[in-house]
């Protein structure tokens, strides 16, 4: 009873911290006030030593609630232009594989020699999977198998989704720049029961995916039903906004309490290389995603954010907070989530098999 005491205890004080800092960035007119807040509080207090908690109910709440929102964007004109871009979400799938193994073999070539102590074999998988660009639970899970120093990886992608999630959204905001922003009017109006019924219907999907062992199950599940609706030109509802506010903020606090009181002691140059090399990531994405513009016409920065090193979920509430883009953007992200889900581990027993 004390533990269960304890545990409520610090979730309800993390989340009355995440929602003063969401407040105060919302006063302060930053970008995505509801998700940059929290997670930056969050991020700092756990590094300070602070009991922060996340509980996952929550943050699967927060994920199921964006993907039903993300899906209402995909109608079937706007597939339309999705389909349009075969290609070039194939050439971003390749351009995504291709460069975090260059960053893993980065990582390997700087940091081997100092790792005295620490095989070959795996400091090899540990840089290989720390470069990948995929979600970082499912990379730390597949180093896991492949005797790798998972706390290195895990770290690596918390710190390389905490400065793109935070420097992407802050340098669009103050660029000005636009992209494109497809949405239907009828999916603007909240109609109550029609959200209940959608809530239903995707947390169904939700489930399913979860129960299938999939990735980012609350967040593709949703998605994949909200989706298959809105292709069909099927709509329930709008998503509140203080709803999708409520999810930004309790993501933002899950990806916060990732970093705790050792993080900036463990391992600091090779964090400070995770660091100098996911700025060169973006900047190389940056000039890519001119390069897919050139070739598609489409806006850059949507481009960008849909080739852009980070996480699925933050990319999106990017593109849909500030209106970038979205189905272009998911549909990026999605296909390369998927891919590099399937793909990353033969391809590292391909590239060093085990003598």
């Amino acid at each position: 009873m004390r533990t269960y005491f304890q545990f409520t205890s610090r979730v309800v004080l993390t989340l009355a911290v995440a929602w003063a800092a969401a407040a105060a960035c919302v006063a302060l007119k930053t970008p995505l006030p509801w998700m940059i807040g929290p997670l930056l509080a969050t991020s700092l207090l756990s590094i300070a030593g602070a009991p922060t908690e996340s509980w996952g109910p929550l943050r699967n709440g927060g994920q199921w609630t964006i993907g039903a929102a993300l899906g209402l964007y995909f109608t079937p004109q706007v597939m339309g232009l999705v389909a349009g871009l075969w290609w070039a979400i194939a050439l971003g799938i390749v351009w995504a594989l291709v460069l975090g193994w260059l960053f893993g073999a980065w990582l390997y070539r700087v940091h081997a020699p100092r790792m005295h102590g620490v095989p070959a074999s795996m400091m090899r998988a540990t840089s290989y999977f720390s470069g990948a660009i995929g979600a970082a639970s499912e990379m730390t899970l597949l180093a896991e198998r492949e005797n790798a120093r998972t706390d290195l990886v895990a770290a690596s992608h918390s710190l390389r989704l905490l400065i793109v999630t935070i420097t992407i959204p802050f340098a669009l905001q103050w660029s000005g720049l636009h992209g494109i922003d497809i949405l239907p009017p009828a999916t603007r109006v909240v109609d109550w029961p029609g959200l209940a019924l959608m809530a239903l219907l995707t947390g169904a999907g939700a489930l399913a995916m979860d129960r299938l062992g999939r990735a980012n199950p609350w967040f593709m599940g949703a998605l994949v039903v909200s989706m298959g609706f809105a292709m069909a030109g099927i709509s329930f509802s709008a998503v509140p906004q203080w709803l999708v506010n409520a999810a930004q903020l309790v993501i933002g606090v899950s990806l916060g309490v990732r970093f705790r009181a050792d993080f900036l002691r463990a391992a600091p140059h090779w964090l400070a290389s995770v660091a100098v090399g996911t700025l060169g990531l973006m900047g190389i994405c940056a000039l890519f995603a001119a390069v897919l513009a050139w070739g598609t016409g489409l806006p850059w920065v949507t481009l960008l954010l849909g080739t852009s090193p980070g996480g699925i979920t933050e990319m999106a509430i990017t593109a849909k907070v500030l209106q970038l883009g979205v189905p272009v953007v998911t549909a990026f992200q999605v296909c390369r989530l998927i891919a590099v889900l399937i793909l990353v581990e033969p391809l590292f027993r391909r590239l060093y098999p085990v003598e």
